[in-house]
């Protein structure tokens, strides 16, 4: 039950979000956006370092010095994956002007879907290598560790939901449409952490770099997409205090609960 609640927690926050569409008016103004987007940039982080990094290194002790080695080499690991995804999926950031990855005849719709789906690829297999870890039994991870990162993530996930309905109201689309595609784009974090948590044996002997993997790829994401694009134009300085925020409740979460 625990492990279904915290699959299903950021898929939840994800179709909240873009619930939204039903209750606002118009798209989302710079100063809201960016705040969201540096509040969510600023959860991934902390989830990277306090729910991944840290108990991957802490079941690398045993390494002594070099402890911190299948984390680094998952961290390396997860960035080249995400940045191979980028190249190959075409995507079209709601700020871009232009779409990125191979040319195709794609709506511009889809492309601003498959670009969230971008983001939340790597929230996904975060939470199945934590519920992974849980499940074996030979590691720290305890079940309230998983809660709290699926949780974490579920928070951020609500803005991430909001960007996507939004912005595709305000270019015509029916609130019900709108809907429907914010609430896809989180279809992905489930899949993934459930796929992930079946290969829970598989993974057992290798956990310190499947965490680090979800981490580096967590942190291509903040760096290639969140970042970037709660900079762009003016209150970019309301996406930093934002990201501050974010960050410090993950690691409130993380330390108080996990």
């Amino acid at each position: 039950m625990e492990i279904m609640c915290s699959v299903l927690l950021p898929f939840l926050g994800t179709s909240m979000g873009a619930a939204c569409v039903f209750f606002m008016r118009g798209d989302m103004s710079h100063r809201v956006r960016h705040g969201l987007l540096g509040f969510a940039a600023g959860v991934m982080t902390a989830a990277s370092v306090w729910s991944l990094l840290i108990p991957a290194m802490d079941q690398s002790e045993k390494m002594g010095r070099w402890a911190f080695l299948p984390a680094g080499m998952g961290v390396w690991l997860g960035v080249l994956f995400l940045l191979l995804l980028d190249h190959v999926i075409p995507h079209l950031h709601h700020e871009g002007e232009e779409a990125e990855g191979p040319a195709v005849g794609l709506p511009k719709t889809a492309m601003m879907v498959l670009a969230v789906i971008l983001h939340n690829i790597p929230e996904g297999m975060a939470v199945g290598v934590v519920c992974a870890g849980w499940l074996t039994g030979q590691s720290d991870i305890s079940m309230m560790a998983v809660i709290v990162l699926a949780l974490g993530i579920a928070i951020q996930n609500f803005p991430e939901g909001a960007i996507i309905s939004m912005p595709l109201r305000a270019e015509g689309a029916s609130k019900g449409r709108a809907f429907a595609w914010g609430v896809l784009s989180g279809v992905v974090e489930p899949l993934g952490a459930v796929l992930t948590i079946c290969m829970a044996e598989l993974f057992t002997p290798v956990l310190p770099y499947l965490l680090g993997f979800a981490a580096g790829a967590m942190l291509y994401v903040v760096v290639e997409d969140l970042i970037p694009e709660m900079s762009v134009g003016k209150h970019s300085n309301i996406g930093t205090i934002c990201f501050a925020a974010g960050f410090t409740i993950m690691m409130a979460l993380d330390v108080a609960l996990g």
